[in-house]
């Protein structure tokens, strides 16, 4: 089925995206516009965000003409911490308004749908003032999603007080979930400050989607049926459009400045540990230790990206001692290093670009999780899916950290979560191909955005 739209008797079409500007939200966001702006090059598409999101998204690699970089909120210093996004929440809807409106007038072109990051939740209360469809993104996966549109029913049954010490409960009641450790709630539901501007945002994220015309989600379908399948009954349309590092990969660069690649091409096969926590997550120094003890002592070969300035919390002589065995570099190209065939286990916070990636190179994971969607993703990894597991107590250890390894790289079992995630590569890349679940819903997609008649 083509994907080119293109009718020059259609009435000029223009959609407003409404970028979330922390994190990798926007880059995720405007790499599905990337996809759509190329396959329907008479929609103009408004890409709103802050300067300082779009110049660095801009800096990587050049936008379709049809897709118009829009600066808002410049007027408010925006950097990377939770203050900001506070104050985002706060002023966002006023700022994108006035943006969109200057935006009409300057093309000429009425708004005709509202595309935006879940996150950005009152955009669909913008989209119902101007009467327009309102088509909302989650970056992550459907397991995350869903818990937050049933944090009403898991409040009311679990209570919101007296759960510490519950951690381990399972609670069985979450729709599209056989079980789910109570612990494993995604931040915002039961834990942490369910007072916080991004607590609060969340919830009424959860109560809104159902009024979309459409939400679309950076997965695939045959990764989470029974999540769908209940998510499918309460949108009026789930669409599954990912991976979007299948879909929309981003730009890889030939810069290898740490020779990453050349250092695994003297390894054995399936046989190194790659070790990344993303640019957010951060292991304490004690965990530090553990993990580099655990390393050390059971003499596996590792690649850990890691910030130069943390190097100095890691066991004295470590870094001469496994001068030969392992490798540390202050940023490694993530995406070849678990598609070389060297690379046995991925120690990660289990983000969700984290997983789908892994997932992508069919590469088992060691879960240890931080924040947010973290603890929800890691417990999919290890319960349903069975494609890694979870460092014993959910942080790092010597002797934890050490049974992990052995038991991925070397146990019966690691080659059955080798043969699980193998068999979920398969799938991914089946739903991004030419009749996949995923291509087809980008197809609906389309029709959905460029419609002037929903």
């Amino acid at each position: 089925m083509s994907t080119m739209v293109t009718n020059s008797s259609l009435p000029e079409r223009h959609i407003a995206v409404l970028a979330f500007p922390f994190a990798s939200h926007a880059g995720l966001t405007l790499g599905l516009i990337r996809r759509l702006a190329t396959a329907s090059v008479d929609v103009t598409f408004s890409f709103y965000s802050t300067a300082k999101s779009i110049q660095y998204l801009l800096s990587s690699s050049p936008i379709p003409d049809n897709i118009k970089p829009c600066h808002v909120l410049d007027e408010y210093v925006f950097s990377e911490n939770m203050g900001d996004i506070e104050l985002f929440l706060k002023v966002g809807k006023e700022c994108f308004k006035r943006a969109m409106k200057a935006t009409e007038e300057e093309t000429g072109r009425r708004i005709s749908c509202v595309m935006a990051d879940a996150f950005v939740w009152f955009s669909g209360d913008m989209a119902e003032e101007m009467r327009v469809p309102w088509v909302p993104l989650w970056t992550s996966g459907a397991c995350s999603l869903s818990t937050h549109c049933y944090t009403d029913l898991i409040r009311e049954t679990v209570g919101i007080h007296g759960i510490a010490g519950r951690e381990n409960e399972i609670l069985k009641f979450v729709p599209g979930f056989p079980e789910l450790r109570l612990g494993d709630l995604p931040s915002g539901i039961l834990f942490g400050n369910l007072e916080s501007a991004f607590s609060i945002m969340l919830h009424k994220m959860g109560q809104t989607l159902p009024k979309a015309t459409a939400v679309l989600i950076n997965s695939f379908e045959e990764l989470d049926p029974e999540i769908n399948k209940n998510l499918n009954s309460k949108f009026l349309k789930f669409l599954n459009v990912g991976p979007f590092n299948l879909t929309s990969p981003p730009r890889l660069s030939n810069s290898d400045d740490y020779g990453c690649i050349s250092w695994l091409d003297k390894r054995k096969p399936t046989s190194v540990a790659y070790i990344g926590f993303g640019t957010v997550a951060k292991p304490t120094p004690d965990e530090l230790v553990a993990l580099a003890e655990a390393l050390e002592a059971s003499t596996t070969p590792f690649l850990w990206s890691m910030e130069d300035k943390l190097k100095e919390q890691l066991p004295e002589g470590f870094l001469t001692r496994t001068s030969e065995q392992g490798k540390i570099v202050a940023w490694a190209p993530q995406v070849q290093i678990l598609a070389h065939i060297s690379t046995g286990v991925f120690i990660t916070h289990c983000g969700w670009n984290s997983v789908l990636e892994s997932i992508a190179a069919g590469v088992p994971m060691i879960g240890r999780p931080f924040f947010g969607d973290h603890h929800i993703n890691t417990w999919m990894v290890e319960n349903v899916w069975k494609i890694g597991v979870r460092v014993e107590g959910g942080v790092f250890t010597k002797i934890g950290t050490m049974h992990a390894l052995e038991l991925v790289l070397s146990h019966e079992r690691g080659r059955k979560l080798k043969e699980q995630i193998g068999h979920f590569k398969e799938l991914a890349l089946k739903a991004v191909g030419p009749k996949g679940s995923s291509s087809q819903n980008f197809c609906t997609l389309l029709e959905v955005v460029t419609s002037l008649n929903l």
